[in-house]
């Protein structure tokens, strides 16, 4: 049996155990169980998001403009 052989064989082998004994070193620590299935809500999450009249105004006028092109397309 070639050396090289020999060589790579012990490679992958201590690969493997590597792999193991993280996985087992692992193992004893708590891994944080996720219990709920919606997002936590953060102090952003609570804040509201308000726009001046201005600015609504004008969201609503490039809107308007965008319906009007697309209306005229057809």
């Amino acid at each position: 049996m070639p050396t090289d052989s020999i060589i790579a064989q012990i490679d992958a082998e201590i690969a493997r155990l590597t792999q193991v004994r993280s996985l087992l070193a692992n193992a004893g620590k708590a891994t944080p169980k996720i219990t709920e299935h919606r997002p936590r809500k953060t102090a952003a999450a609570n804040k509201k998001h308000v726009l001046s009249p201005e600015a609504r105004k004008r969201i609503a006028d490039a809107q308007r403009k965008r319906w009007a092109a697309q209306k005229a397309k057809k």
